[in-house]
């Protein structure tokens, strides 16, 4: 595919990244001398200095016969307008950031009038994932698959579950086969386990299954903590201010400490049932005054990612059952794990997993499109749905008698309300949302997954 990209931030390249190491021919726009020169040097992509609004810029870049043109710049309003520029002159797709508040409640409305065919906005997709983690505490991280009727929960493996040493083929005997392990991280080692797999502690485990099951399961081995009532919120940005948007109709109650006092006035105004108090949140001094050791969590929401590491371990060695901490780069896993922080949010990375779904959706349009993409275990592997159709090469064929590509699993298959966590005798039918988890980047159809002469009769 033909992509250009206008905006050369962190989400513009590491969007470049991605997109040309899937063999896309891709094109970024950018003003910024240095971030082009970087692109230029470390990227297969080419690089054109100028405006994304500029007809003359874009038919440079090729946008007559462009697949897709995505607007990544910090302006939502030169973002709305790069794409209605593009759409005019003959790009097939387009995909825009918004952020704003305002233009967020009037999406419909900007897709049609813009001829937008994606607007993702960061801030919201972060403060939903949030909402997620704080309707179940005890989880890392979780994805949600087939509309919310299947999960991939990723949990830590201690020493007082009553799975350590327990080798995966019995937890489905002995405790749930409702549910099932679709990766495991251990150390820096990420594998795709099969049934021989003994679980160890420290082990970081891929759960898989409805919401129910992977709760059941998780109750089971003595993960499930309490509910979460009280939150502590650190900054009063957008992620912010989206996640009271989310958690008002819940049992949840938020109190926002923000530093500046004009922001803070917006958000008295904008968020009228809500806690908004005037300070510096990294001052522990204040934070107990304000009862930090009664919250059930605590989350970092600064623009600073040192200020909410060390603040969110603060807030742990305090007692602080759940605690939260948004960053925006990419090199802090080992140290996340040692500072005890529960989850890491990330709206570029989360960003990036929105588009790169719709791109690959788009690639095999006529195939079996993906419709759920996430990059999961800080990239090196990825979750995908994809719904299963005519031109699926092995439909009602047991799974035993396939041979898929190494390091591929398929984990779970949505059927008409049923969940199926699969076993060997299990088949794909048509119109099956079939999740599978992978190490093999770049897959765009269902029947990638099969390895060549994999397929018995």
């Amino acid at each position: 595919m033909k992509i250009i990209i206008i905006g050369d931030g962190k989400v513009g390249y590491s969007l470049a990244e991605t997109l040309s190491r899937e063999d896309n021919d891709v094109v970024i726009i950018d003003k910024n001398d240095e971030a082009l020169q970087k692109a230029s040097e470390n990227l297969d992509v080419m690089c054109i200095k100028g405006n994304g609004v500029n007809a003359g810029v874009m038919i440079e870049a090729g946008v007559k016969q462009a697949d897709l043109v995505i607007a990544a710049t910090s302006r939502d309003e030169l973002n709305m307008v790069c794409c209605l520029t593009a759409k005019r002159l003959g790009a097939k797709h387009t995909v825009a950031r918004i952020r704003d508040p305002e233009y967020a409640n009037e999406l419909s409305l900007l897709k049609h009038e813009l001829g937008l065919d994606l607007v993702i906005n960061p801030e919201q997709a972060a403060a939903g994932e949030i909402a997620r983690l704080l309707s179940f505490p005890s989880a890392v991280n979780i994805e949600v698959f087939a509309r919310g009727r299947v999960e991939i929960v990723e949990i830590l493996a201690d020493e007082d579950m009553p799975i350590i040493g327990m080798q995966l083929r019995n937890i489905s005997k002995t405790i749930s086969s409702d549910i099932l392990v679709g990766a495991v991280m251990r150390g820096e080692e990420l594998l795709i386990p099969n049934g021989d797999y003994e679980i160890q502690k420290g082990d970081t485990l891929y759960i898989v299954g409805s919401p129910s099951s992977v709760y059941n399961f998780c109750k089971q081995i003595g993960r499930c903590t309490q509910k979460i009532r009280n939150i502590m919120v650190i900054g009063g940005g957008l992620i912010a201010y989206y996640l009271v948007q989310y958690i008002k109709k819940t049992d949840m109650k938020a109190k926002i400490i923000e530093k500046n006092k004009e922001r803070c006035m917006e958000l008295t105004e904008l968020l009228p049932d809500t806690l908004i108090i005037h300070g510096d949140g990294t001052d522990e001094s204040l934070l107990l005054s304000e009862n930090l050791r009664d919250m059930d969590a605590f989350i970092c929401l600064t623009g600073n990612d040192e200020e909410n590491l060390m603040t969110a371990f603060s807030a742990k060695q305090l007692g602080v059952g759940k605690v939260i901490a948004k960053v925006t780069r990419n090199n802090y896993p080992q140290l996340v794990k040692k500072m005890d922080i529960d989850n890491v949010i990330n709206p570029k990375l989360i960003t990036i997993n929105y588009i790169l779904r719709y791109v690959r959706g788009m690639k095999n349009a006529i195939g079996n499109p993906v419709e759920t993409l996430y990059r999961i275990i800080n990239g090196k592997a990825e979750a995908i749905e994809f719904i299963a159709g005519a031109s699926t090469r092995f439909l009602n064929i047991p799974l035993k008698k396939l041979k898929l590509v190494k390091n591929t699993l398929v984990v779970a298959i949505a059927r008409k309300g049923r969940i199926i966590i699969p076993h060997g005798d299990d088949a794909i039918k048509s119109g099956d949302s079939v999740i599978v988890i992978t190490m093999n980047g770049g897959l765009t159809d269902l029947n990638d997954i099969l390895a060549p002469g994999g397929k018995l009769e």
